[in-house]
C-alpha cells in the first residue's frame, strides 16, 4: 500500500475502524487541505477526539505517526493541483443542468479508473495473475453489482482458455468453495469488502487450501483479512451513485489489468483461444447483405 494514496485508503477503512477514529477520518476527507495544516491537538480538538486516537488511526493506515500522515496529505494536494482547478463543483443536486450532471458523472468515472490504477499494487497482481496462469480453475464470487463484474471477469478468462466459473448463487458458491483445494484460485469482489455471502465462500475456499483473492474498496476489511492477495479499488460513491456506478468501474478496471496480464503471459495460447471462440459466434452476426433495408 507503499503507492496508494492516503485518502483512498482513508476512505477504504471507513466501515472498519472505531466511531471516534471515523470521525477524524471522515473531517480530513472533507478537507484535505484544512487537515494537512493543523496540528495534532487541533486536529484532536475540532473532531472531540484525544491525541491518541489520531495517532491510532495513523497506525491503521500503516503510517509511523501524525507527522508522516500531514505529508502524506500535503504530497497528495500537490500532486492534484492541477486537476482540481478542472474539479466539477460537488455532488450531483436536484438543481443541476443535464450537462453538468454529465459533467459530474464523467470526471467521478474518470476519476474511480485513474485513482484504481494508482492505488494497484503491481507485486499483488503480478502474485495474482501468475496463481492464475498456473491454476487448474478459477471460482470467482460477488453478489449484486459486484455479481456482474464476476461473471465479466468469468468470461474473459474463459474465452483464452481459462477454467473459470462465477457463482453468484450464495449456496452454490459456498458448493463450489467446498470442492476447491491447493492449485486452485477463489475471487471475491466487494465494494465494502462486508458481503456476508461473498465473505463466506472466499473464508471456505481458503480453509479448502486454494490461493484466495479479494477485489475490494475497503483493504482491511473482513474480505480482505480472508484474502492471501488484495487487488485494490478506488471508488469515490455519492449520493446518486453508491454500490453499482464509479465502484463498478473500478472494479472492471482491475479485472481488465488481471485478464490482459493473464493473457500476455499466455501470448500463444490465449491468442489461439479468441480466435477460435471469434469464429464460432461469427455465423451469429449478422452480415452486411443480411442487414441490409430493402429500399422502395
Amino acid at each position: 500500500m507503499d503507492s496508494m494514496p492516503v485518502t483512498v485508503l482513508l476512505r477504504g477503512s471507513l466501515n472498519q475502524i472505531q466511531p471516534s477514529m471515523r470521525r477524524v477520518a471522515e473531517f480530513v476527507l472533507a478537507d484535505p487541505q484544512r487537515a494537512a495544516g493543523m496540528t495534532i491537538v487541533q486536529l484532536a480538538e475540532q473532531c472531540g477526539v484525544s491525541q491518541s486516537t489520531v495517532v491510532r488511526l495513523c497506525h491503521q493506515l500503516g503510517l509511523d505517526g501524525y507527522r508522516q500522515l500531514r505529508l502524506a496529505l500535503a504530497t497528495e494536494r500537490g500532486l492534484r493541483a492541477a486537476d482540481l482547478a478542472n474539479r466539477p463543483n460537488g455532488d450531483i443536486t436536484e438543481g443541476d443542468s443535464l450537462a453538468e450532471v454529465i459533467q459530474k458523472i464523467a470526471y467521478a468515472d474518470a476519476r474511480a479508473v485513474e485513482d484504481t490504477a494508482r492505488s494497484l499494487s503491481v507485486q499483488e497482481l503480478e502474485a495474482v495473475v501468475e496463481a492464475i496462469v498456473a491454476a487448474s480453475r478459477v471460482d470467482i464470487y460477488g453478489v449484486g453489482a459486484s455479481g456482474f463484474v464476476a461473471a465479466d471477469l468469468q468470461q474473459k478468462l474463459y474465452r483464452i482458455g481459462r477454467i473459470a466459473f462465477c457463482h453468484p448463487d450464495p449456496h452454490i458458491a459456498l458448493t463450489s468453495a467446498a470442492l476447491l483445494g491447493p492449485g486452485d484460485v477463489a475471487i471475491g469482489i466487494s465494494h465494502g469488502g462486508v458481503t456476508i455471502d461473498t465473505i463466506d465462500a472466499l473464508s471456505l475456499a481458503h480453509e479448502m487450501g486454494a490461493l484466495t483473492v479479494a477485489i475490494t474498496n475497503a483493504p482491511s476489511s473482513a474480505i480482505a483479512r480472508v484474502a492471501d492477495r488484495v487487488l485494490v479499488t478506488a471508488a469515490r460513491e455519492t449520493m446518486f451513485r453508491s454500490g453499482a456506478t464509479a465502484s463498478r468501474l473500478a472494479q472492471l478496471t482491475v479485472v481488465d489489468c488481471v485478464f490482459v496480464a493473464v493473457a500476455q503471459r499466455t501470448y500463444t495460447e490465449s491468442q489461439a483461444a479468441l480466435e477460435a471462440t471469434r469464429d464460432a459466434v461469427r455465423s451469429r452476426r449478422l452480415n452486411r447483405d443480411r442487414s441490409a433495408r430493402p429500399t422502395s
